[in-house]
């Protein structure tokens, strides 16, 4: 279906532009007045240069936007509404231009005899291959609307765990780049001020002095090059990170430590369930839905894990016993499991797990960067005591030589 420019009149006298697919430039004056807008200028929408700028307009949506969309299908397609309509309501209260024109493209597709995973699936950047998954499930099980809502659900709660963090590092990352910058600061312009104080001292300048003397020539010196060796060390790193062999090793390296190993389970893990609970409970194949659960996973290990399950449940074992063999799920999940798969009610069992491991990482978070915050600051005090410490212990030392 073409879609049309349109410059129109609203009943305020305010005027308007946006986009509007119809089968002609009549059928969308028509459209328009219906809308209670009095058409001034309609064309035919060009299509523009392509850029990788325009590309990523038209393909990639934000977390809020796919939330947004979602939550609008469920209600729309649940109330009975044509798929086709609900797509044209997103499109139609779409303030960005990518989002309209991504939902245009969609609506376009199912007006064209596609279902509506299938138009999904020609904007992958935008619809993940776990969401297709779920829309698909939805389609075959004939409750597209009941499973949107979940899917919402879904989307929004992985968005406020997201959202935990984020905002939980903020202050720390603040304090930890304000603290490196006071230290340079005082490295590169206090301290040598102060140094140029002691050169005509006949006396051996105390250890401590001397090697904070030499940090200071050494930034001042070997800055930059120092900055650019970290930056190129960083992207190399960032590089090696893709081999999946160092990967692997760097993931499960990361899994054994302390705190942040346990952090790290819970979060997977508590991915993996859901995802697995949300497909499951909407009627998706397991093999597939265990695809789509790996698909959801950061964790070379856990990735590696669920291949295994993958290949384990094919062969005719079941899911509850593939993750306790696989050593990386806490037991808790995997009792959990073995208690759905026994009593039918799989989906409802990890979701409960799901919830469960999600509050505990969100609550290890938060004492974790809460006691990150006091750590930075005892670091920077330390560190601004070693500073002063250098600069008056000379200064002790000449008052002991000049009273002895």
């Amino acid at each position: 279906m073409p879609t049309f420019e349109y410059v129109a009149l609203a009943p305020t006298g305010k005027r308007e532009k946006g986009v509007i697919a119809a089968d002609s430039a009549r059928a969308a004056r028509r459209e328009l007045r219906v809308r209670q807008l009095t058409p001034i200028k309609l064309g035919e929408a060009k299509e523009k240069p392509s850029s990788r700028f325009t590309a990523f307009e038209r393909s990639a949506l934000s977390s809020s936007d796919l939330l947004l969309i979602t939550r609008q299908w469920a209600m729309m397609i649940g109330s009975g509404t044509p798929v086709e309509e609900a797509i044209q309501a997103s499109a139609t209260q779409a303030d960005k231009p990518g989002v309209r024109k991504t939902m245009l493209s969609i609506r376009t597709s199912v007006t064209e005899g596609y279902r509506l995973s299938e138009a999904l699936a020609e904007h992958p950047k935008a619809f993940s291959t776990l969401y297709r998954s779920i829309v698909a499930a939805g389609e075959a099980s004939g409750d597209l609307g009941a499973v949107l809502e979940r899917l919402a659900e879904y989307l929004e709660r992985s968005r406020k765990v997201r959202q935990t963090v984020q905002t939980a590092l903020i202050y720390p990352c603040v304090l930890a780049v304000t603290a490196t910058i006071v230290m340079i600061g005082l490295m590169t312009f206090v301290v040598p001020k102060v140094v140029e104080q002691f050169t005509t001292m006949d006396q051996q300048l105390p250890t401590l002095t001397r090697m904070v003397i030499g940090i200071s020539n050494g930034l001042q010196n070997y800055g930059l090059i120092l900055l650019a060796l970290i930056i190129l060390l960083g992207f190399g790193f960032s590089r090696l990170l893709k081999q999946k062999r160092i990967k692997y090793a760097f993931d499960g390296f990361m899994l054994k430590l302390p705190v942040i190993g346990n952090m790290l389970r819970q979060m997977n893990t508590a991915r993996f369930a859901r995802t697995l609970s949300t497909l499951l409970g909407n009627g998706a194949p397991v093999l597939e839905s265990l695809a789509a659960a790996r698909g959801s996973l950061n964790n070379a290990v856990f990735q590696d894990a669920v291949s295994q399950m993958i290949v384990r449940v094919r062969e005719g074992a079941g899911i509850s016993r593939t993750m306790k063999a696989s050593g990386v799920f806490p037991s808790l999940i995997t009792q959990l499991a073995a208690s759905g798969e026994a009593s039918g009610q799989l989906p409802d069992m990890l979701l409960r797990g799901a919830r469960y491991l999600e509050d505990e990482f969100e609550a290890a978070t938060s004492v974790a960067l809460g006691l990150l915050e006091p750590l930075i600051i005892l670091i920077l005090g330390g560190m601004v005591a070693v500073i002063v410490l250098a600069i008056m212990l000379p200064i002790l030392q000449l008052n002991t030589f000049v009273i002895g």
